[in-house]
């Protein structure tokens, strides 16, 4: 039997979500989360064979939920399930040590399929997405610009920003002027536009 965990914050896809993987005979759900933060403490509860998680989460986004897995529980393997198909966001599930990444919507029998080929230790990817991914351009920013701007995604103005980071804010204008320029952005809003669409945030 392959035990799995369900983060996933909306209600109504959950519970589908659930009833949907309680039809197989070789997949039982132990438990479903709605937030991020409750990912890595019921993982090391439950100890599942593959934890499915959404990447928009409430609390901690999926991704870095992921990557905790990965460090902390490396026996349970991760599948991300999502509506954002970007090459960006495919390439940052992989630096998370994601074991799968497939779309909300994917063809039913999909999931199923993708929990058992990630609970046998293979990499499951959607082979379109894949080959964009492949195909798209690396991102030019480093992390710490990414991370700034993320949290300027979020609606922090650069006080804001500094004092999470523990930087000034002068260096924080810096980080913002520089992914700007990389991006070829007309401001700090147009640099997170782009970064978004290309999956990089």
């Amino acid at each position: 039997m392959i035990r799995v965990i369900l983060a996933e914050d909306m209600h109504m896809v959950r519970g589908a979500l659930v009833s949907l993987l309680g039809l197989e005979d070789d997949i039982e759900v132990v438990a479903d989360i709605v937030s991020g933060d409750e990912i890595l403490p019921t993982v090391l509860r439950h100890r599942p064979d593959v934890a499915i998680i959404d990447i928009d989460l409430p609390g901690k986004d999926g991704l870095t939920a992921a990557a905790e897995v990965h460090a902390e529980a490396p026996e349970t393997r991760t599948l991300i399930l999502t509506s954002l198909g970007r090459p960006g966001t495919l390439r940052r599930a992989l630096a998370a040590k994601a074991g799968g990444f497939i779309l909300k919507d994917a063809p039913p029998n999909e999931l199923a399929e993708a929990v058992r080929g990630v609970a046998a230790g293979r990499r499951v990817v959607d082979g379109q997405l894949a080959l964009a991914a492949f195909d798209s351009e690396d991102c030019p920013l480093t992390a710490r610009e990414i991370e700034v701007l993320r949290l300027a995604a979020g609606g922090a103005d650069v006080v804001d920003i500094a004092g999470r980071l523990f930087l000034t804010a002068g260096t924080v204008r810096n980080y913002l002027t520089a992914a700007t320029t990389k991006l070829n952005a007309r401001n700090r809003v147009d640099a997170v536009r782009i970064a978004t669409e290309a999956g990089w945030l």
